[in-house]
């Protein structure tokens, strides 16, 4: 897929101009992240990475991924509410991942308990690349979708403006105009203040429970201002926060430093990383209560990989949507091919598939953050290692997927700004809000473009590898 802005590549004076230009306009709008020295000071900051163009995204791909966000969100509820669906999809995973037997373990203690909040909110991330087939048509597949802390809505909302000022710098600005709006911000905010809302107290803050070292804290404040200027009250802690000074009170009712909770917004807790053992009586403290949870624990759940595999088995997606073929027809058109690593003849096939052409695949392990999945001949050693233990059932397989790799300059602090071969991933915003068996609210907020150099197989924008882009209509 050529980019129609590969002639500005080949005039290097006009580039020279063009990445002042573009780092300008990216500190102008706020495009921004704490850097990894100080991580915690606000006063030591630069432009988040990005592209110095856009990247081109077929348009008929960009709008299927937008029109199948609302039948995702159904479907990732859906699951949440199916105890013995996940049950059975996990119960393989559990015995030999410990993180999310822990998740599990929650989950479990909850539903006994009985939940104490019907109001259910769900802030979500569709990822997808698109496919450049043998036979030259492109299609759009799913590489996963985020049931927690899925970022960068905040600063995507601000990086149209941006590529759009580049553009008519170099005198292209009649390219602009293909570049979609774009305001996941607002979005993003419109869900957490509907559940802020339903749970009906003034007094009672939104509280983003968030990492303790924060670069990206500038994403955030994006959706924190919008609440903040909607009269709600947006509180920061992290988990040690929660742990020292966290309370349950009468019903339920989730407390901190003397506030009411309404809502907690996970922008972490997705990485084994993440806990100690005190970190998950915290996130057992907040499950329990009557707060929101931005996600509940089985909706995480419903975010883990082996679900994604499960629900690619034919049959399965059936089960959630029992009277709407086209919903089922839609989402089954963005899978590739995903396929089980559990004990017994299917999982021995799917090693010896995997071993003999490691090229085609990809292995995931039940993790979120980017930088996980396994390659090649490092995939082939860690089958060869697991292939006689239970251990393999900690992944699941999947085709990989081959974007059409487009040219474009990658502009990070310190890295060098030279033409890199390039592959983008699209991913789209879905928020819903429900009350018992009632879809109160159920839209696709935004998107994400993130691009990275061909020369990485895997890693996000906080992990130093892609870069936030933006998609180039076409």
């Amino acid at each position: 897929m050529a980019s129609p802005l590969e002639d500005i590549l080949a005039n290097e004076a006009l580039l020279k101009d063009l990445v002042s230009v573009a780092k300008d306009a990216a500190l102008l709008q706020g495009v921004l992240m704490r850097t990894k020295e100080e991580p915690n000071a606000s006063e030591v900051v630069s432009y988040a990475p990005f592209t110095m163009f856009p990247s081109p995204v077929p348009r008929p791909l960009f709008e299927q991924a937008k029109q199948v966000q609302r039948d995702f969100n159904l479907l990732v509820d859906r699951i949440s509410q199916d105890t013995e669906f996940l049950e059975q999809a996990l119960a393989s995973t559990i015995k030999v991942d410990d993180f999310t037997a822990q998740l599990f373990k929650i989950y479990r203690q909850v539903l006994q308990e009985g939940l104490s909040q019907p109001i259910v909110l769900g802030l979500n991330r569709s990822d997808y690349m698109l496919d450049y087939g043998k036979d030259g048509n492109t299609s759009l597949k799913q590489v996963e979708i985020n049931t927690i802390a899925a970022g960068f809505g905040g600063l995507a909302s601000w990086t149209p403006t941006v590529h759009r000022h580049i553009l008519k710098v170099a005198d292209k600005s009649d390219e602009g105009f293909r570049i979609p709006d774009n305001n996941p911000t607002k979005g993003l905010a419109d869900g957490i203040a509907k559940a802020w809302e339903m749970y009906d107290s003034k007094s009672a803050v939104v509280m983003f429970l968030v990492e303790d070292f924060q670069m990206n804290i500038y994403d955030h404040r994006f959706v924190e201002n919008e609440l903040w200027s909607r009269n709600i009250h947006v509180i920061r802690r992290t988990f040690d926060e929660v742990c020292e000074r966290g309370s349950l009170g009468l019903d339920k009712r989730l407390f901190i430093d003397g506030l009411e909770v309404a809502v907690v917004y996970y922008r972490n807790g997705y990485m084994p990383q993440n806990y100690t053992e005190q970190r998950w009586e915290a996130r057992l403290l907040m499950e329990r209560s009557r707060a929101v949870k931005c996600p509940d624990i089985s909706t995480h759940l419903a975010g883990t990989k082996k679900v994604q595999q499960e629900l690619a088995r034919p049959g399965v997606l059936e089960r959630f949507f029992p009277d709407d073929q086209e919903a089922v027809v839609r989402i089954r058109a963005t899978f590739t091919g995903l396929y089980t690593l559990d004990m017994g003849e299917e999982g021995d096939r799917t090693v010896a598939m995997a071993i003999a052409d490691p090229d085609q695949f990809v292995l995931k392990p039940q993790r979120e953050g980017g930088g996980n999945n396994i390659y090649g001949e490092d995939m082939c050693k860690v089958l060869h290692n697991v292939k006689e233990s239970s251990e393999r059932t900690a992944y699941i397989l999947m085709d990989k997927i081959r974007p059409q790799p487009v040219m474009n300059i990658l502009l990070r602090r310190g890295a060098p700004l030279t033409p890199s071969t390039c592959l983008s991933e699209l991913g789209m915003y879905g928020v819903y809000v429900r009350q018992g068996k009632e879809m109160v609210l159920n839209d696709c907020v935004g998107h994400l473009l993130r691009t990275k150099s061909t020369e990485h197989d895997d890693g996000g924008v906080t992990a130093g590898v892609a870069v936030l882009d933006n998609p180039l209509l076409c």
